[in-house]
């Protein structure tokens, strides 16, 4: 063989080297392995949105953090202890997908925030799963400080992840390379940084188990507004039947009518972008949440007093919250409502031309985000498993909603699931309430119960007969 022939082997197994040197980095690292569910139900609960690009969490180390972290957790249980639910024979948490973009990684999607958990008695060994309802356990706070707490733990270290991971998976030796090298300390460095970007949360009242400041992360990191102060805390949010909210302001403060413009911001406000969020998914969730019927209130109705509790519907409440009503699905001054005004003063005007200037050049421009001065008044369908009540979760039950404000509950728990057909309300005092649940405050700030006092001045009679009515809705 000559020279030239020698110098072209060479040459070709240096190419051929790098090449399979290249393909194995690719496959490992950004090769996208889609993941599809048939049924609509499956998909809104474990479809990915296209936030696991940005902001993915290796799945085997998301695996194995609650086992060598559990100090950081509020309770025993692993990530059920901070509301998150397991279907039988499921992989994932309800809201929590995984998806394979070089490796397995875990994110979010809406059923994070919208999902439902019940119980009807502290002895149900497995809740009913509601989709598109309130999502009342999921402590979010919780774990982004777990996260956080995990990720600045000296312990947090390539040879003590990889260790854990071991014991349940074995790892290629490719693998091994990137975990210990690229993914393990990259993952520990995106996690500091997130747990420094959002350090403010702790500076604010906590939201705890059904509640969320959505919007103030956003504001405060890509859209590049200053920190102001301000809070946002609010309940989760019922989304199914969106077919009988057509054209109706969005939000509890009512910015938006488009349910597409939404859909988008919700996943790129939890971590997708411009450039990764799945279009087509979610107008598949759209479609899902559009035709979903509220769920039907599950216990035994008094059908004589549910009759007599309609006509003070129709006088005292239809306007505002029947479908059709003159008022229904706009938004009411903060002048008249008088609720806690903290979120309505969070959304900004600068927040919204932010929203409409990061939207420049998309289909979903947001140019239908504005500022509002008070809180939509919604349509009350599938009532009875939105407690608690007003935007930030500040009162447990209707009963409560309809007495004056002193006589509203000024402390209670909330986020555990199981329900009180006697309150029409998740339990919310008692001692499994307080082991389980988590503190409301209505005296700090952002969690005030003021406000909303339209019935108050109707006697105990009409009101029992209206709250058997509201069951029916």
């Amino acid at each position: 063989m000559n020279l030239r022939n020698k110098i072209l082997s060479i040459v070709l197994v240096l190419l051929l080297l790098v090449g399979g040197i290249g393909y194995l980095v690719w496959d490992n690292l950004f090769r996208e392995v889609p993941v599809s569910y048939e049924s609509p139900a499956e998909h809104f609960k474990y479809g990915s949105v296209g936030i696991e690009q940005a902001q993915g969490i290796p799945y085997w180390i998301w695996l194995v953090l609650p086992r060598l972290f559990p100090e950081y957790l509020p309770d025993a249980g692993g990530y059920a202890s901070l509301g998150m639910t397991w279907e039988p024979g499921e992989e994932m948490p309800i809201g929590f997908t995984k998806k394979r973009i070089g490796f397995p990684r875990v994110s979010f999607n809406c059923a994070t925030c919208h999902s439902t958990v019940m119980r009807e008695s502290a002895d149900d060994p497995i809740p009913t799963i509601y989709p598109a309802g309130p999502a009342n356990t999921f402590n979010l706070q919780g774990y982004i400080n777990f996260l956080g707490a995990s990720a600045t733990d000296p312990r947090f270290t390539s040879g003590y992840i990889l260790n854990a991971i071991s014991s349940v998976y074995e790892l290629s030796p490719v693998e091994k390379l990137l975990y210990r090298f690229a993914i393990i300390p990259q993952t520990r460095r995106v996690l500091i940084e997130q747990r420094e970007n959002l350090s403010w949360i702790d500076d604010r009242p906590a939201w705890g188990g059904g509640r969320i400041d959505p919007l103030n992360p956003p504001k405060f990191s890509f859209l590049g507004l200053a920190q102001d102060g301000t809070i946002g805390t609010a309940d989760m949010m019922s989304i199914w039947n969106r077919k009988m909210h057509q054209n109706m302001d969005i939000h509890w403060d009512g910015f938006t009518h488009s349910l597409t413009h939404s859909v988008i911001s919700s996943a790129i406000n939890d971590g997708a972008t411009a450039e990764t969020v799945d279009l087509e998914s979610l107008e598949r969730v759209q479609d899902y949440i559009t035709q979903i019927d509220p769920p039907a209130y599950p216990f035994s109705i008094n059908q004589a007093l549910a009759e007599q509790g309609q006509p003070i519907f129709e006088n005292s409440c239809a306007e505002c919250h029947a479908f059709g009503g003159d008022r229904t699905g706009t938004v009411i001054p903060i002048g008249e409502i008088n609720t806690d005004r903290h979120r309505l003063d969070m959304w900004t005007p600068e927040l919204v031309q932010a929203y409409r200037t990061y939207g420049d050049g998309y289909e979903w421009d947001f140019e239908t985000f504005k500022k509002t001065n008070g809180y939509a008044a919604l349509p009350l369908d599938g009532l009875w498993l939105r407690s608690p009540y007003l935007h930030n979760g500040s009162v447990p039950s209707v009963a409560d909603l309809l007495k004056p404000v002193d006589e509203r509950p000024s402390v209670f728990y909330r986020a555990y699931e199981v329900y009180d057909p006697d309150t029409m309300s998740f339990v919310s005092n008692g001692a499994e309430a307080e082991k389980n649940g988590f503190r409301v405050d209505t005296n700090l700030p952002g969690n005030g119960n003021q406000g909303h006092l339209y019935g108050i001045d109707l006697a105990a009679e009409e009101k029992a007969a209206l709250i058997e009515y509201l069951k029916t809705l």
